[in-house]
Order: structure tokens, then sequence, then C-alpha cells
């Protein structure tokens, strides 16, 4: 329970950094140069680059899991996991480098969301739901590649700034 505390704990403070930085980097919205290239900014881009590269240990998947209100077997197929694949995650502790990079992209998005509504449990409910905006595909599951979760971005900006689609 300690260690699944802590990971959450360090994925909050990951966030929190991640979105001081693009507040002070001058965010342009969700386009290119806006707030989706200061999500990782010096120094938190050396770090997070390094935690990727090396994989993110399994408790991230798990605090990140009870953030978004999924079951281990959603997320896993979020990060492009088979069920036999997640069993051997669990058992080695660690998520490989491709994984880990899925994760740090949900995580930024569930940070913008949250950051929106001001609220994480106002924010799962809404990556959880269908959105027209998304040909009927929940903002999760249109965040499958980054070109998506840049869009769903892009989307909550517009929004935020009353910015018609």
């Amino acid at each position: 329970m300690k260690q699944k505390a802590k990971a959450s704990e360090e994925m909050k403070a990951m966030l929190s950094r991640a979105e001081e930085g693009a507040k002070e980097g001058g965010e342009e919205g969700g386009e290119e140069g806006g707030e989706n290239s200061s999500v990782l900014r010096e120094p938190e881009a050396a770090y997070m680059v390094e935690k990727v590269r090396d994989g993110l240990d399994f408790t991230e998947f798990h605090a990140f899991r009870e953030m978004i209100g999924v079951t281990e077997e959603r997320l896993g197929a979020l990060l492009g996991m088979s069920r036999a694949t997640l069993h051997r995650r669990k058992k080695t502790g660690h998520l490989d480098r491709s994984e880990s990079d899925r994760l740090v992209r949900y995580a930024r998005i569930f940070h913008c969301v949250s950051a929106f509504f001001q609220s994480p449990q106002a924010a799962a409910k809404w990556l959880n739901s269908p959105a027209i905006a998304f040909n009927g595909e929940t903002p999760l599951d249109y965040a499958d590649t980054e070109i998506g979760a840049r869009e769903v971005e892009a989307l909550i900006w517009r929004i935020e700034n009353g910015v018609p689609n």
C-alpha cells in the first residue's frame, strides 16, 4: 500500500510540475508549440525521458488506473497490452518503454482535463464517456495515438477559451 501511495504522489507531483511548466511557457493552446509541447520541459523532461526509457514501475500503472477509474484490463488495452502481457508486467513490476510512454500520454491528458473540470472525478467521468467530437468514442479511446491525444487536449483548450470548433 505504501508503494502505491508513493507512486500516486509521484505521478501527481510530476503532473503538477508539468502544469506549472506549461503556464510558465506561455501556452498558445492545444496547437503546436503550446501546452502540448511544454508538458515535458526541462528539468522535468530529462527525468521523465529517463523514467520512460527505463520503463515505469508497475505501481504507476495502478496509481493511474485508480485515478481514471478503469479496470486493469481496460488500462492494459489502452496501453496496447494483451492479457498475457499485463500478467507478465505484474510479475516483473515494470512497464516497457512504449507502455510507459503511453501511460505518460494518458496522465498528461488526465491532468489537462482535471485542471479544466477542477475535479479528478469529473475528469475521469468525462474521459470515459462517449463524445460526439470524437465520433462517439471516449476521449480515452480517441487518445490512443499522439494525434488523438493532441485533439483531446485541443478540444479542452477550445472549450476553455470559447473557440468554436
